[in-house]
């Protein structure tokens, strides 16, 4: 069963609808669902669905030119395969689909240019001569994100300006992904997206028909399973040196997220070269950059500033539980690590996913115009503030989990994210409320509590009179 991805079908259903030719560039991270999404776009549409391979240039041609002469071109009564790419990419406007749009996909598409640089060019001349004017619509797909964007994309290279729709897939949000899960209970689908986030190809492994340990158990910690050797895989087959990758990933999982930790902790002397490793991790979509929400441009130049957190969730549970116990789980040790490493620290470990989906319910209620001000800002917010200790306040380094500023910085949204089996108290309240107290004056301040397990008392009677509180728990996050 195909799940989410509406907004991307969307995309490709209108440019498919729209007159004239159609060039599309989608591209995205391994993994991500690029080709399941074009196949459910393809369905019930005549056309044609090319997956380059790693091979020579004489045998990709000689394999396109056979998916091509399958399709009764004239050309097919004669050949066997086509002498150039120019011919062969000329013969796509003789596939007899009568009125019908020819649709036709090039799947990883950087395969194909590997070893033949001048086919974007090629491609290039054929859409300013004759496609462009053409009923035809082409989709070029690639995992291959650097080359997409800075060999095909960029200003000096073919394509530049020539593309009709440019989508890059990202992961699927949390609201998708729990589909995946339809039998688990609000929290294990919390705990879930926090171990899988948003990768389909990861989500499909569990099977919510199966207890979320046994899934772990036997899909993640389990030998020959395929996420077990997923993180590895995925390194050598992007990444020169996977060794120095894997030291700064596990910096990071453990809590290294400024520039020089992750340097001291992955034994990088030079913050420099730490950078760039960083840099191609950001662009493998492993790693992200954060900055507090009010930081302006300036202060994000800076390359001191910010601080680096793992944006992919499955990579974050795996250096942070199985590769400090890869040796374990090599002799078959299952049972052990999750019993004595994972089990006791999962809720502890989602805590920081349970963040971003406070997060995405916000930006849900903005969708539907459901909060009490428009913000144009939202994410974290980190530096000196107020802070409460016992019955006194003093100034110190501190975070809000969730901070979201209006245009013009009159109205503020301050959520504090609780993934504890405790009730959120009034005195964790108390706590979030003095914060910025010194940013109060002729400002409007409303507060969001998220709760897993529901509020206190003296929180609920506050919150039922006072307009400026609400109270979200994870039944409302998850069915808003």
């Amino acid at each position: 069963m195909f799940i989410g991805r509406k907004q991307e079908l969307q995309f490709l259903e209108e440019r498919y609808n729209k007159r004239g030719g159609q060039l599309i560039v989608l591209y995205g991270r391994r993994r991500v669902g690029k080709t399941e999404t074009l196949k459910e776009f393809c369905k019930n549409k005549q056309h044609i669905f090319y997956f380059c391979k790693e091979v020579s240039d004489q045998v990709q041609l000689r394999s396109f030119s056979e998916k091509l002469l399958k399709e009764n071109i004239p050309a097919s009564k004669y050949i066997k395969e086509f002498p150039d790419w120019e011919t062969a990419f000329k013969s796509i406007l003789d596939i007899p689909y009568g009125n019908n749009k020819k649709l036709i996909v090039i799947d990883e598409f950087p395969y194909m240019c590997k070893n033949n640089k001048s086919i974007p060019s090629i491609l290039q001349k054929l859409w300013d001569e004759i496609f462009k004017n053409e009923n035809i619509m082409i989709i070029l797909c690639g995992s291959a994100m650097s080359f997409i964007e800075k060999e095909f994309l960029s200003e000096k290279n073919p394509f530049y300006g020539r593309a009709t729709g440019i989508y890059k897939m990202e992961p699927m949000d949390f609201y998708d992904a729990i589909q995946f899960f339809p039998k688990y209970s609000d929290t294990d689908k919390i705990l879930a997206y926090s171990i899988l986030g948003g990768i389909p190809h990861y989500l499909a492994q569990f099977d919510s028909q199966n207890s979320l340990d046994y899934n772990i158990k036997n899909n993640i910690l389990k030998k020959g399973s395929l996420l077990y050797s997923e993180v590895e895989f995925l390194l050598k087959q992007e990444l020169r040196e996977p060794q120095i990758y894997n030291s700064i990933i596990e910096a990071i999982a453990l809590g290294n997220t400024k520039l020089n930790d992750i340097s001291m902790k992955s034994l990088i002397n030079d913050t420099s070269k730490t950078s760039v490793y960083l840099k191609n991790l950001i662009e493998l979509g492993i790693v992200k950059r954060d900055f507090s929400v009010n930081d302006g441009i300036k202060e994000r130049a800076k390359t001191n500033r910010g601080i680096y957190n793992l944006a992919d969730n499955f990579f974050r549970f795996w250096y942070f539980f199985i590769f400090a116990n890869y040796s374990e789980l090599e002799s078959g040790d299952i049972d052990g690590v999750f019993k004595y490493t994972i089990k006791p620290k999962l809720s502890e470990f989602a805590a920081h996913t349970f963040e971003d989906i406070c997060r995405e319910y916000i930006r849900k209620l903005q969708k539907k115009n459901m909060l009490p001000f428009r913000y144009n800002r939202i994410g974290r917010w980190w530096g000196r503030t107020t802070v409460r200790t016992d019955e006194n306040t003093k100034i110190e380094e501190t975070e809000i989990d969730l901070f979201a500023i209006s245009e013009k910085s009159d109205k503020y949204l301050v959520g504090e994210c609780k993934f504890t089996n405790k009730p959120f108290s009034y005195g964790s309240y108390l706590d979030t409320f003095v914060k910025l107290s010194s940013e109060k004056n002729n400002s409007d301040f409303y507060y969001y509590l998220f709760s897993r397990k529901g509020f206190d008392k003296k929180l609920i009677s506050e919150a039922n009179n006072n307009k400026f509180l609400k109270l979200i728990d994870i039944e409302e996050i998850l069915h808003p």
